[in-house]
């Protein structure tokens, strides 16, 4: 009984000895490159909202 289990515990030694490789794991990942497209804005974007604020003004001012 007693050299069973010497046998199991030496099959169980090997074979988490074993569990590895010796093969070198080189995982070489390229870099990933993200490229946003920005929106093109136009000279006339930043005039909008005083036209807007004008023409409020001008609308309750003939009132």
């Amino acid at each position: 009984m007693k050299k069973i289990a010497l046998a199991v515990a030496f099959a169980a030694a090997a074979s988490t000895a074993m569990a590895g490789s010796y093969a070198k794991d080189d995982v070489v990942m390229e870099p990933v490159v993200v490229v946003e497209e920005t929106q093109q804005s136009s000279s006339s974007a930043g005039i909008v909202i005083p036209l807007l604020l004008i023409a409020v003004l001008a609308a309750a001012a003939t009132r």
